[in-house]
């Protein structure tokens, strides 16, 4: 049995085992053991500022994913078969272009001279054009469109699991089909929403490309962080320590997860 799983073993120690191992040691050696990379995160405002913001704009991202995807994985559970893959097709259909191509064909349609802002001055509804990007809006936005789809997929697999003869039962027992949905169909929903839910907060805890580029330098979260360390200070140190806090909060939040649904569930193997 060893000897079958030896070189899944050897590939996870060498791909995830030692770079984390690795993170970890550079930021608790330099010249020695020091832990200076660690309290300069806690008694330096930059990384509080940092931290809350990338927070914020996750916890942001989630809600609006959710209430985006919630109606279109409903639409592809409703409807027949057929229409069903023509959703799933659409909302997947992005993860064929790269994330950077994605946050560029955004930031063509918000800047100032963008198809947006154009288009509002065409129609007279605006005066001066909006400012849409290089924002935390922009960042919001861009990062909503590429982070849908592990929103919708997650609810979609669990919708499909909810048999359908119990929303024909409520309806029988004369429940209106608002009532049959908020009482019966949506708290059977639940687990999905918490997957996906945590799948798009735990990616947009890391994402950089997005809110470097909508961002315009103003939306600081927690990866750019550790770039700017790295190329503009060489501190990799202090990199490697902000990595750590972000992974361990990662982490967190999977273990407080894994007390309401099972981490299997959440990473889609059921």
């Amino acid at each position: 049995m060893l000897a079958l799983v030896s070189p899944a073993l050897l590939v996870i120690l060498l791909l995830i085992v030692l770079p984390v191992g690795w993170l970890a040691w550079q930021s608790i050696y330099h010249d020695g053991f020091t832990l200076e990379h660690y309290r300069r995160i806690l008694n330096e405002d930059i990384y509080w500022r940092s931290f809350a913001l990338t927070f914020e704009i996750s916890l942001l991202v989630t809600v609006l994913a959710l209430v985006l995807g919630y109606p279109v994985a409903y639409a592809a559970n409703a409807v027949p078969k057929a229409w069903s893959v023509v959703i799933l097709a659409l909302v997947v259909l992005p993860f064929w272009t790269s994330v950077l191509v994605r946050a560029y064909a955004w930031l063509a349609l918000l800047q100032r001279t963008g198809v947006i802002n154009q288009f509002l001055r065409y129609l007279d509804v605006i005066g001066e054009p909006l400012a849409l990007v290089h924002n935390t809006f922009g960042t919001v936005v861009a990062t909503v469109h590429i982070l849908l789809p592990f929103m919708v997929l997650p609810l979609y697999a669990t919708m499909q699991k909810i048999p359908n003869d119990l929303m024909q039962a409520g309806a029988s027992l004369g429940g209106s089909p608002a009532f049959t949905f908020f009482r019966v169909f949506m708290p059977l929903s639940l687990p999905g929403v918490l997957a996906g839910s945590t799948m798009v907060f735990v990616l947009c805890l890391g994402f950089y490309i997005t809110p470097e580029l909508l961002g315009g330098g103003r939306t600081v979260m927690v990866s750019m962080l550790v770039s700017r360390n790295v190329e503009l200070y060489n501190q990799f140190g202090a990199a490697s320590a902000v990595a750590v806090v972000l992974l361990l909060s990662v982490l967190l939040i999977f273990f407080v997860v894994g007390r309401f649904i099972s981490l299997d569930r959440v990473l889609g193997q059921k």
